[in-house]
């Protein structure tokens, strides 16, 4: 709950430290005092849009601290504060800040972290709910009534929330898989030509490697092949090296035995004998091997023209070509794998629609009865509040399915009819802020607590009524404070004589110098004030009595 509230330099407030308790808080003061710039100054804190008019004339900036503690904080406060990175001590307070300078600059803090002004928004709407001529927030908005209407028919919304994801994941995976399909559908053309082409072309892994090896060769062969053939006619006829060799070899051995040195000589023409037809086997083996056939190597060279053409068209290594078919054939297999797929995810989809649509029905239909159950109860709150004349009305409106959502297939907002006759029309159509104010009440009553915010502020909720009327609101904002924290700002003194704290905004003047101040009354206070409230000029002996009587009747 809101536990206190610092001002500085908004408007005619220069500097003020309000303290709150549990509870029914009321504000009072005389018209014009100033009620309304400390809920100027409340809704700067919990977000709404900045203006410089807010600064205290002559003053360079203003700021606003707005402190919450709480026995146990509300788990959408606490999961906020962590989704936004805002880490609390068990048991710390939340305390929100806005400072307002008089350039146009604005800063927000959480604890001192600074943040955007929507966490501001977003973290008032769930602390404060604030009532009033321009209420925008809490139960007037209807994107909160599908929710409350939950709460109050017990729906186990939860596991619509479950149903809708699983049906939603469904749908997810089954429309990615049509994409896939798609997808390779729009390519098969292009793959079945591509694997028919490299399919005739047949590549193997290693192949370019062995093919360049073996053209390499071939063409070494072709530039050899001259000089290998003027060399085998020098070694070939008896003419030859090798022959005249032989033939001198075969003279000297007939000499050979009628000298030493002869000898020598013809061992050592027996060597060269040896060597020379060594050299003669070997080339001739080389012939052998650099012979090719020049269709052979023209082969060669168109088969790695084509694999390497294919690598680029492909745009891979020529390695890679047969690893790029088994892929093209795994797509054109997925093809029929995905159609079948696609029967069990259509399927699995179906199933998941259906039961989701069962579990939706039954929401509608408990929706519908907790609907009229709702409209009953704030009916009968609307006759003691001088609304006797209006109406309320719990619409619920099925959807078309392109809206459904894990809150299922209604639409739901609180409607109303102020005129016998009238027709039925958002909360937010209602001119009077005080009628909306009573509206908010009888429907606050009505839901028992089921949701809002930790801290009701209702603006002049008793507006153009007295007697019976305000009694009948003082005794309901009792019931909503107990256990709970409401503050409301009050020309009634039948609802100020209830309020468990009693507040009274004063405006002074020193010279050309306007201030608001705020002061917490005590108990012979109290009574003075609301003396003050029933007699409406000079405090009479009978307005203090009748204030004491109405302070004793609570």
């Amino acid at each position: 709950m809101l536990t206190r509230l610092s001002i500085r330099n908004v408007v005619l407030i220069e500097a003020l430290d309000l303290d709150f308790s549990g509870g029914l808080g009321v504000l009072t003061g005389e018209t014009g005092a100033g009620k309304s710039i400390l809920l100027d100054a409340l809704g700067l804190v919990l977000g709404n849009r900045a203006d410089g008019s807010l600064i205290r004339a002559g003053a360079e900036k203003a700021s606003v601290t707005a402190t919450f503690e709480f026995a146990h904080m509300p788990p959408a406060v606490a999961e906020l504060l962590e989704d936004s990175g805002i880490e609390l001590e068990p048991g710390e307070a939340v305390i929100l800040r806005r400072n307002l300078a008089s350039d146009g600059r604005n800063k927000a803090t959480v604890n001192d972290q600074p943040v955007g002004v929507a966490l501001l928004r977003q973290l008032g709407d769930l602390l404060v709910e604030l009532h009033g001529q321009h209420d925008d927030r809490g139960l007037v908005n209807p994107r909160g009534h599908r929710k409350l209407l939950d709460r109050f028919a017990e729906i186990d919304s939860a596991a619509l929330e479950r149903n809708w994801a699983h049906w939603h994941e469904a749908r997810a995976r089954l429309d990615e898989a049509r994409h896939e399909v798609d997808q390779i559908r729009e390519d098969q053309d292009m793959l079945l030509a591509h694997l028919t082409e490299l399919t005739e072309i047949a590549p193997q892994a290693g192949e370019e490697a062995r093919l360049a090896e073996a053209r390499a060769a071939m063409q070494k062969g072709e530039r050899l092949t001259e000089d290998l053939d003027e060399l085998r006619a020098l070694w070939d006829g008896s003419d030859s090296p090798l022959a005249i060799l032989r033939s001198a070899a075969r003279r000297l051995d007939r000499i050979a035995p009628e000298h030493e040195l002869l000898a020598e000589a013809l061992a050592g023409l027996d060597r060269a004998i040896i060597e020379a037809g060594e050299a003669e086997d070997k080339l001739s083996h080389a012939a052998q091997a650099l012979i090719h056939d020049p269709e052979e190597l023209d082969q060669a060279e168109t088969r790695l023209f084509e694999l390497r053409a294919l690598a680029r068209k492909h745009r891979c290594e020529v390695d890679q070509l047969p690893e790029k078919m088994r892929e093209m054939r795994t797509a054109l297999d997925a093809i029929e794998g995905g159609e079948a797929q696609l029967d069990a995810l259509e399927a699995a989809e179906r199933e998941a629609g259906d039961a989701f649509r069962v579990l939706a029905a039954k929401v509608h239909e408990a929706r519908i009865s907790g609907a009229k159950k709702l409209d009953k109860m704030v009916a009968q709150e609307l006759a003691p509040l001088k609304l006797d004349s209006a109406k309320f009305l719990t619409a619920i409106e099925k959807l078309p399915e392109e809206r459904w959502g894990a809150h299922g297939m209604d639409g739901v907002e609180f409607m109303i009819s102020t005129n016998p006759g009238a027709d039925f029309a958002p909360l937010t159509k209602i001119a009077s802020g005080g009628e909306l104010s009573r509206f908010i009440l009888a429907l606050k009553v009505a839901l028992a607590e089921q949701g809002g915010a930790v801290t009701m502020i209702f603006d002049e909720i008793d507006r153009g009524v007295g007697g019976a009327v305000a009694s009948a609101i003082g005794e309901r904002l009792g019931r909503l404070a107990d256990g709970g924290q409401v503050l409301v700002v009050t020309h009634s003194p039948q609802v100020a004589a209830r309020g468990g704290a009693h507040y009274v905004i004063a405006k002074s003047s020193e010279g050309t110098v306007t201030r608001t101040s705020v002061a917490r009354l005590e108990a012979a206070q109290r009574q003075e004030e609301i003396a003050r409230m029933l007699s409406g000029t000079a405090t009479t002996d009978e307005a203090r009595a009748q204030a004491e009587k109405l302070m004793e009747g609570v």
